[in-house]
């Protein structure tokens, strides 16, 4: 009982606050998970921010857009849930600012003042898009503390790739972004993919992240940036090699996931040979393969835990 009145008071408070935004939009409860609210105004912010990220999200027709908006505030919500657990997500952490810096860089904006001004295009302010950096970032780390001593690293074997490759005097750089995905069984593979490559032939490929990926990527259209030849494991380099600009791979098994990435553009460069530093860059892009692995275990656990009531 006294949960239930709890709740339709956070209900009557959010409603005032956000009437003073949405007048004239009718407000009402979507999701209670845990006792934190999610209204239909919140899944329409999420929708704003989604397509603030990527552009190309405002392709897709108003009900797909919300479908993606609503399974992601949900997922961030879980995550916000369990990291109060464990953190103060109202302390200040320096490292937010360096991935904001990254966020709107990555829409070609030049400065933070550029990017509050962008933001205002979608009724969004530069503290909304900090707090959920401050999410995503704090949830890495949970997952990093809790899960650091099950990496598995074959120095060895990454010496052995860069020994193979030393003598090549430019090295490539790709432009990726990537869809991760997950199957119940093995039945389900060949449903899936030829889903996905519909998916892809139909509203494109960073759509289709949105709306199929499993990755924290799916909110930037599946965009993971530049990453040299040399920093990419041989499994999925020999995948990707052969591919052209605007070509995707076809499904890579990693871990308890499949892989699909698309070459969103190349360069090459002067390669600097430099052992310990190809090492390290090798080291850290399986480390976070392998994390990115973890994280989606520890979710989904700690989802089946969470009480989630859709209204």
């Amino acid at each position: 009982m006294i949960n239930k009145i709890k709740i339709i008071f956070i209900f009557v408070i959010l409603t005032f606050i956000n009437t003073l935004s949405y007048s004239k939009e009718n407000i009402s409860i979507i999701y209670n998970i845990n006792n934190k609210i999610i209204t239909n105004v919140d899944i329409k912010k999420e929708a704003n921010y989604l397509a603030a990220l990527n552009n190309q999200l405002k392709s897709l027709n108003k009900k797909q857009i919300l479908e993606i908006a609503e399974e992601s505030i949900v997922r961030e919500i879980i995550k916000e849930i369990e990291l109060n657990k464990f953190f103060n997500l109202e302390l200040p952490n320096p490292i937010v600012d360096t991935y904001l810096k990254q966020s709107y860089e990555r829409l070609n904006l030049k400065n933070e003042a550029e990017f509050i001004k962008y933001l205002e295009n979608y009724e969004l302010t530069i503290g909304f898009i900090k707090k959920k950096i401050q999410i995503e970032i704090t949830w890495n780390q949970l997952v990093y503390d809790k899960f650091k001593n099950k990496i598995k690293i074959d120095n060895e074997k990454i010496i052995k790739e860069i020994e193979l490759n030393e003598n090549i005097a430019n090295e490539k750089l790709y432009q990726l972004s990537e869809i991760i995905f997950e199957i119940k069984n093995k039945d389900d593979l060949n449903e899936k993919k030829i889903a996905i490559e519909e998916s892809i032939k139909e509203i494109g490929f960073k759509n289709s992240a949105n709306i199929y990926s499993i990755s924290d990527s799916s909110k930037l259209g599946g965009d993971i940036g530049w990453i040299a030849e040399n920093e990419i494991s041989k499994k999925i380099y020999d995948e990707i090699n052969n591919l052209k600009v605007g070509q995707h791979s076809k499904p890579i098994l990693t871990g308890s996931s499949f892989l699909i990435l698309r070459i969103d553009d190349l360069k090459y460069q002067e390669k600097k040979i430099n052992k310990e530093e190809q090492l390290e860059k090798k080291i850290k892009f399986e480390t976070e393969r392998q994390l990115q692995q973890f994280s989606k275990i520890y979710y989904n656990k700690v989802k089946n835990n969470t009480n989630i009531n859709e209204s």
